[in-house]
């Protein structure tokens, strides 16, 4: 977890009641309202994992900048916490959260399509100040999800073929970094910070408290739902993937393997291959598109709409059944092999089965487009050769035992090893994956040392520091 200057033991009660008096917005220790809303993770798997010591409920940057002065002062680690949607739970720690739920103002311009955002904001915030003028950010499938982790990560949806990534949007953000200053970053000022929150993920070099964003005008779109029987995967994926290769950028999908039951023996029984699609067109044109797909193997299930884009995205909201979870992250620069595909779906019929009914299984999603025309030296998100983002889950819930836990975990690593010679070893930081090893050079390859640079001159004592931040190297 980070590491502080200064302090001999932990705060005692009363330099916590003058950090209350130093702030407009409340401090909350545990036990006290508002503390389990500044700590709430969504992935309940880490609930418990980490105590904090307190919750500073920051009302305005100038509380940030105390709660991290004050920090400092007593050796307390501190971090930011927005969505709390880290999946390895790391926007709570041991310490001192600095919640940014307060700071969620909104103000778009529809003349020129800025939109600024707190940094506490959500997307489903975000989105509701720029629907009125017809225009859009590519920023997440998840209503709760925080603004400021989806950017700084990079950040993707249906729209970023078209629209590129969330990060690629932002043309400002103030921060405080760790000697309480307040720094506009942009192309202009602070440039070196500028880029390394374009991609060089949340928490490591300050706490952003302002987002600005260009916006583009969106327009009607079309979206899809199919599956197919287990019969037809290796008839109808290999085809998927062609068609993503070869797709417009209006085009974007997620292609899926997956199953879901109480035991092992659901496995082949519950496995289905799935397609969800949006196109910014009208859907006869989607149908068009997808035909091959459609003439190699009959859907067991079709469904195409015309839509807003605004019900899209509504429709194409990413939904799931909560409870506890663990994810592994490749990508790959084209189709993957039917060697690969194969792997896939053998470790599927082999999943061992939860009563989390969001299963397990292997989700592809269509990346390329506008999101490879960005130089990976542009901004610090380097992943900028990329066909599919390739996302490999398992799930469970509390009703579970820890033995069936542990084999979910199990078959994950082996999915994840049986997947692995046929995609690259680069990993989504967005997706945070507590098990990487060389997970520095997984998220940001030949951007590191970049990175690392602006970490010593933002924060030379490694104030934001946790398990897997950026470090100071030699």
């Amino acid at each position: 977890m980070g590491r502080t200057a200064g302090g001999f033991g932990p705060p005692q009660e009363s330099d916590w009641l003058g950090l209350g008096k130093a702030v407009r917005g409340r401090v909350c220790r545990p036990g006290e309202p508002g503390y389990l809303m500044g700590t709430r993770l969504f992935n309940t798997r880490y609930e418990g994992a980490r105590s904090p010591l307190g919750v500073l409920a920051a009302a305005d940057a100038e509380d940030v900048r105390q709660g991290i002065r004050w920090a400092r002062e007593h050796g307390v680690p501190l971090v930011a916490h927005s969505g709390g949607h880290s999946f390895a739970g790391y926007s709570v720690n041991d310490g001192l959260v600095i919640d940014l739920a307060r700071l969620c103002t909104t103000r778009a311009d529809g003349s020129t399509g800025l939109v600024t955002v707190g940094g506490g904001t959500r997307t489903g915030q975000l989105y509701g100040a720029i629907r009125p003028f017809e225009m859009a950010v590519s920023a997440g499938t998840h209503p709760a999800v925080g603004v400021a982790g989806l950017v700084l990560g990079g950040g993707c949806e249906f729209a970023a073929r078209k629209l590129g990534l969330t990060c690629d949007a932002l043309v400002e953000t103030v921060v405080v970094t760790a000697d309480g200053r307040l720094l506009t970053c942009n192309e202009r000022e602070n440039p070196d910070l500028f880029w390394a929150c374009r991609g060089g993920g949340g928490g490591n070099f300050g706490i952003n408290v302002s987002f600005t964003f260009q916006a583009q005008p969106v327009g009607d779109v079309s979206t899809c739902s199919l599956t197919w029987r287990w019969s037809d995967a290796m008839t109808v994926l290999p085809v998927l993937q062609r068609i993503v290769a070869h797709a417009p950028d209006e085009f974007a999908a997620r292609l899926g393997v997956s199953t879901a039951g109480p035991d092992r023996r659901a496995g082949r029984e519950n496995a289905v291959v799935t397609t969800v699609a949006q196109y910014l067109g009208p859907s006869a044109e989607l149908r068009s598109i997808l035909d091959d797909a459609l003439t190699a193997a009959a859907p067991a299930t079709a469904e195409f709409e015309d839509r807003t884009y605004w019900d899209a995205k509504m429709h194409m909201s990413h939904a799931t059944s909560g409870g506890d979870f663990a994810l592994r992250t490749n990508f790959t620069a084209g189709p993957v092999a039917d060697e690969g595909i194969g792997a896939m779906l053998s470790w599927v019929e082999r999943w061992p089965g939860s009563t989390n009914t969001d299963g397990g299984g292997v989700g592809l999603f269509a990346w390329g487009g506008q999101i490879n025309r960005v130089a990976a030296e542009d901004t610090a998100f380097v992943h900028r050769d990329t066909l599919f983002l390739v996302s490999m889950d398992t799930s469970w819930t509390a009703e579970d035992s820890p033995a069936l836990v542990a084999e979910n975990l199990d078959w994950l690593n082996g999915l994840y090893d049986a997947v692995g010679p046929h995609v690259s070893d680069a990993a989504y930081q967005n997706f945070v994956d507590p098990e990487l090893t060389d997970w520095q050079r997984a998220y940001y390859g030949a951007n590191l040392p970049r990175l690392v640079e602006v970490k010593r001159k933002y924060d030379p004592d490694d104030v934001f520091g946790f398990d897997q931040s950026i470090g100071l190297g030699e």
